[in-house]
């Protein structure tokens, strides 16, 4: 099978995709804004071709490329797995007659108003959003709909530029905001109060074939604006023994139905409170900030490897037995500025050492990241244990326990 992969050398996780669809036999050819030089000698051994383009988000460079590519071989598949390609690649998928995820599915996957609406058209429960052109139609959902309310760009990916108002001050401030960063058009939604999640696939022709449900704590938006916080996600290990998993699990099935996805890893984020379970939005592609990393050390499995395998080969290699639990937890520095030290690792490794899959510190004397840049933007660390109630804990007592100090 030969898979056109898009950008296989940056963000640095990409190269894992590439590898994996070589890994399981395809025949992979890499269309990237890179040199080729500059790609590492691994992944250059993985791909049988790379055809360098001026960007991979222009529709005409990417068409041109993979018409180039078709005039030399048959193209049985064109993947991207970063949210800012996946428009391109659908439009380009059916210019040039590849299967793989449309047009439709991934601006409704993309755009949030619509998204929703197709989303309560086939019943499954979601907070009332309206896609707006004019700053009277915000103030118009207000009135109807009252606070808190949710702001966000239409096709925003995470909690990036996602602001909560909750009264008519800051709403104003808000529609400013968003007004002089040139957003012609957002996506305002009916705040929805509760527990906050994600359930994340790898689909074949429409059916589930492996499934993770993760938790966040605490919420994204607080999460995203809080320094003092030390925020985690951690995936469950209990999925089999729960109807509230289970409930999520059919959720995940309806939205990709009502969506059109048929083969294609997926990210959806729902809330469950006083109104019961919610689904909040969905990504046509693998989730960001390592959470494959994490299901392949809950299950002793290596995720991307799984994905490749369900693409070129239409099954599933191993499946997820689910001995573990695995989570992260982000360490914030204390201030913005440059890393000055640490303190509490050499505790934090005597009391949990053998459950950490992997750290990272960034070296004295680096820049900070802002605490809105996420949870591996500075340091983390990964850890899995069997029972999620005791890795919660752990989690807990390395955020309470080390200490990132900068200025």
């Amino acid at each position: 099978m030969n898979i056109v992969f898009v950008e296989p050398g940056f963000p640095a996780n990409q190269r894992r995709f590439a590898l994996a669809l070589a890994s399981v036999g395809a025949d992979v050819i890499g269309v990237g804004e890179s040199d080729e030089w500059a790609l590492d000698d691994e992944l250059r051994g993985a791909m049988s071709g790379y055809y360098k383009v001026g960007s991979v988000t222009s529709l005409h460079d990417m068409t041109e490329a993979v018409r180039f590519i078709q005039s030399k071989v048959w193209v049985d598949r064109l993947e991207a797995t970063v949210e800012a390609h996946t428009m391109t690649a659908a439009q380009v998928r059916e210019a040039t007659g590849i299967p793989g995820t449309s047009v439709r599915t991934t601006w409704l996957c993309r755009d949030k108003p619509s998204m929703k609406q197709a989303l309560r058209e086939a019943g499954v429960p979601t907070a009332a959003s309206r896609a707006v052109d004019h700053a009277h139609e915000v103030w118009e959902f207000a009135e109807e709909h009252g606070y808190p309310l949710i702001l966000k760009p239409r096709d925003g990916a995470g909690a990036k530029d996602t602001v909560r108002v909750d009264d008519d001050e800051q709403l104003g401030r808000a529609l400013v905001d968003f007004g002089s960063h040139g957003a012609a058009s957002i996506a305002v939604e009916e705040f929805v109060e509760g527990h906050e999640g994600f359930y994340d696939t790898i689909t074949r022709d429409g059916h589930v074939v492996h499934d993770w449900t993760t938790h966040y704590y605490p919420n994204v938006l607080e999460a995203m604006r809080t320094r003092w916080i030390s925020p985690q996600f951690v995936t469950t290990n209990r999925m089999a023994d729960s109807d509230f998993y289970r409930e999520v699990a059919e959720m995940g099935q309806r939205v990709i139905q009502a969506l059109g996805i048929e083969t294609s890893a997926t990210h959806m984020e729902w809330f469950h409170g006083p109104k019961g379970l919610r689904f909040s939005e969905i990504g046509c592609r693998p989730p960001g900030v390592g959470c494959w990393d994490l299901y392949s050390a809950s299950n002793d499995v290596d995720v991307y490897r799984e994905w490749a395998h369900v693409i070129v080969h239409g099954f599933p290699e191993r499946q997820m037995l689910r001995p573990y639990s695995a989570g992260i937890v982000a360490l914030r520095p204390e201030a913005d500025g440059q890393i000055t030290g640490y303190s509490g690792i050499d505790e934090m490794q005597s009391r949990h050492g053998q459950w950490v899959i992997d750290a990272h510190f960034p070296h004295v004397g680096h820049h900070t990241q802002p605490v809105e840049a996420g949870y591996m933007a500075n340091a983390y660390v990964r850890m899995r244990h069997p029972d999620y109630d005791t890795l919660r804990g752990m989690l807990d007592d390395v955020g309470s326990t080390i200490r990132v100090h900068a200025g």
